[in-house]
């Protein structure tokens, strides 16, 4: 089968295209056939070096999320799930592959209605999306500042607290992105690659969502009324907003870092499930600008760390 593999830390140039045996699949797995591969912004940190963090060290095949068809199953799997459509949902390794061995309970139904593709897209930025609204919630009249807003997870964020009844401010670089923002049903929205941008959200926010750290963050805190809360949990500037603790304490501010959105499988399969379920019923939208074949995952990396993509990046086998 054709993959990707990172035999060093490194530049995008480390993505390489190789051919590898075809696996097979052990006890309690099925063998996806990929159509759609996710793309997230983290692992292009995990290939920039960032992997020892995450306990991935090359060589190893990138990626952790797809959705295709099954095409065999291993022992003590019911042989009726091949032929199915599913999600390979996050925490499946070796993703940026033609065939995935998927542990069966990682394994999650596409429901009819719904593409695979945009089953792919929602793989593991719906799970956190949803996470993190169900910490946060939000209620109806609340002001809800999203940084990051066009993102891949941004833009289903946006989503679900519209339908929460928030006022969402979207805050995102460019009028590229900002248009989509606005589409997406965001009340207001910010440029904040412009100086003095926090002046323009409109006052004192009751939820942060900060999809990207460092300074931007940081800027963020500020607007953040004393009791709200905030959700931390990006970190594509290269690092998460350094929040003052005591300060946080002390304005009674609530605040969710990354540890809140890793779920145990129960909890992330449920959330996948649940996504899937709105996106088939037409009340949640991925937002797919980009699809590179799988032996370009050199120009998909590229893409992402030049921000030139609003919403998700997928590859296709």
């Amino acid at each position: 089968m054709r993959a990707i593999q990172v035999n060093e830390y490194g530049g995008p140039e480390v993505l390489v295209p190789v051919e590898l045996a075809d696996p097979v699949p052990e006890a309690g797995e099925v063998l996806v056939r990929a159509e759609a591969i996710d793309t997230i912004y983290v692992e292009t940190q995990i290939r920039g070096g960032w992997g020892e963090a995450f306990g991935v060290h090359p060589p190893y095949v990138p990626g952790g999320a797809a959705a295709g068809t099954v095409v065999a199953a291993g022992e003590g799997v019911d042989p009726a799930w091949i032929g199915r459509r599913v999600v390979a949902a996050p925490g499946t390794k070796g993703t940026y592959a033609e065939l995935i061995r998927v542990p069966l309970d990682l394994a999650v139904p596409v429901p009819d209605g719904l593409g695979t593709r945009e089953a792919a897209a929602l793989a593991h930025d719906a799970v956190t999306g949803m996470g993190i609204a169900e910490g946060v919630a939000v209620t109806p009249g609340e002001r809800v500042l999203i940084l990051g807003a066009a993102g891949g997870m941004g833009t289903l964020l946006v989503q679900l607290a519209v339908a929460a009844g928030a006022h969402v401010v979207g805050a995102a670089r460019g009028e590229r992105k900002l248009a989509l923002v606005r589409e997406l049903g965001a009340a207001a929205v910010v440029d904040y690659s412009q100086p003095g941008w926090t002046t323009r959200v409109g006052g004192p926010v009751d939820v942060l969502l900060d999809g990207v750290g460092g300074e931007l963050g940081l800027a963020a805190f500020a607007l953040v009324k004393d009791g709200g809360r905030i959700s931390a949990h990006g970190a594509p500037s290269g690092g998460f907003a350094e929040l003052d603790p005591v300060e946080v304490a002390a304005r009674g501010i609530a605040l969710r870092g990354i540890a809140e959105v890793r779920f145990g499988v129960a909890d992330l399969v449920r959330r996948a499930a649940g996504a899937l379920g709105e996106a088939a019923a037409g009340r949640l939208r991925p937002v797919i600008s980009r699809t590179f074949p799988l032996a370009e995952a050199e120009a998909a990396h590229r893409a992402m760390e030049s921000r030139s993509i609003p919403g998700k990046a997928l590859l296709l086998p």
